[in-house]
């Protein structure tokens, strides 16, 4: 269907998918760090890491420039290296297997659960080997995966279990935050996340070693405390025990950070009544899936996805696409299967891999959904929603 014949009287501005609320308190805790003494490697990193940490029930966090640096160093602390497997999810964006690849890992993907569009435990379980390694499980969407059943395939196998929640800070497995279940959790600080520090990243864990290994990992390796050292020349010496990355947040951003912390319940609470009225409104359409909520799951709801069936619902998902859009309404998808991306194709990978996913990925919409939405923005999705569904099964 040709949609240029859509008008956008849905609405007169783009409704982008996602978007940072800034307010005045995190102005101006970032202006209070441009006036002291430390815009870097200062004490505003350590107040927004213990608040990270206490707010997931973690005993350690450790903050990095965004989420693929924290990633890129909870492989390393796990000690992933030339001829490990790690298993993870093709939907994700492209950080979660990417870190494998940067220690000299292989990714094996797993296909995901039809109903969550999470990383399936069965599926994991048959692909374990001898050489795996680690498990990146990634929180699709804000709903948690099942980390029970994933924390016991670790522990069976003796494997490390790394939680990608850049999707999923504020949400909760069996009553349970994300961050304390996981050997590391990451958690995301890009504009569209829960709350923001521009670009950032923090790993959380209860392993003392773990914790070690990252903080030396995001600042070149090096160490400046004294019983690390195998040789202290004196208060100017720092010694470099691994190679490392210069991986440091700022305390611009972590500044930023932990005043959108204070926020960040109410931010999720919008954000879950956001999905609730998309649940209600967009209930019983023929064609159209919404999301499916795993019992003992309680979703952050970062994004919000939809399945269009084209075959029920007269056109193609490039055409949905286009016409929401031309209506003003800023849909995207999440994920493109990540083998599927020309790099991935020349490492060997093929198309086939995990059927689910690529079943998935040809249908998925993510609607808009952040928590600076007015009622009404969440009544013109809706709207347009509907109107795209009634045109398209009205066309000859």
């Amino acid at each position: 269907m040709d949609t240029k014949h859509f008008s956008s009287d849905v609405r007169n501005t783009m409704l982008p998918y996602g978007q940072q609320w800034l307010d005045e308190d995190d102005i101006s805790a970032v202006v209070e760090v441009l006036r002291g003494d430390f815009i870097t490697q200062g004490p505003a990193i350590q107040d927004f890491e213990a608040k990270v940490a206490n707010y997931v029930g973690a005993k350690y966090a450790v903050a990095f420039t965004n989420g693929t640096a924290a990633l890129h160093g909870a492989c390393f602390a796990a000690g992933i290296a030339h001829g490990d497997e790690v298993i993870t999810t093709p939907i994700t964006f492209l950080a979660s297997s990417n870190c494998i690849l940067y220690q000299g890992g292989t990714p094996v993907f797993a296909d995901i659960d039809m109903n969550t569009y999470n990383l399936d435990p069965n599926q994991v379980e048959m692909l374990i080997t001898k050489k795996t390694k680690a498990i990146i499980a990634v929180d699709f969407s804000g709903q948690p995966v099942e980390i029970d059943r994933l924390n016991r395939l670790a522990k069976d196998h003796g494997l490390v279990l790394i939680e990608d929640a850049a999707h999923s800070l504020g949400a909760s497995y069996q009553n349970v935050k994300v961050g304390s279940w996981a050997d590391m959790t990451m958690f995301s600080f890009h504009p569209v996340k829960h709350v923001t520090t521009g670009e950032g990243g923090v790993i959380v864990t209860n392993n003392e070693n773990y914790y070690r290994q990252l903080q030396l990992f995001r600042n070149h390796g090096l160490t400046r405390q004294p019983d690390e050292m195998s040789n202290n020349e004196g208060p100017w010496y720092y010694e470099m025990h691994s190679l490392g990355y210069n991986y440091r947040m700022t305390d611009l951003q972590a500044a930023l950070g932990a005043s959108q912390m204070n926020k960040l319940d109410s931010f999720v609470k919008r954000r879950r009544e956001i999905a609730e009225q998309y649940n209600k409104e967009l209930a019983g359409i023929e064609g159209l899936i919404l999301p499916f909520q795993h019992k003992d799951s309680h979703s952050s709801w970062h994004i919000y996805v939809t399945r269009w069936l084209p075959e029920v619902l007269n056109g193609t998902r490039k055409e949905f696409f286009e016409a929401l859009r031309s209506l003003n309404i800023g849909v995207n998808v999440h994920y493109i299967p990540v083998y599927l991306q020309p790099y991935y194709q020349k490492l060997g990978y093929e198309s086939g891999l995990c059927p689910n996913a690529e079943s998935y990925y040809k249908t998925a919409i993510t609607l808009p959904l952040y928590p600076r939405m007015t009622d009404q923005d969440v009544k013109d999705v809706i709207s347009a929603v509907r109107k795209v569904i009634r045109n398209f099964n009205n066309k000859s």
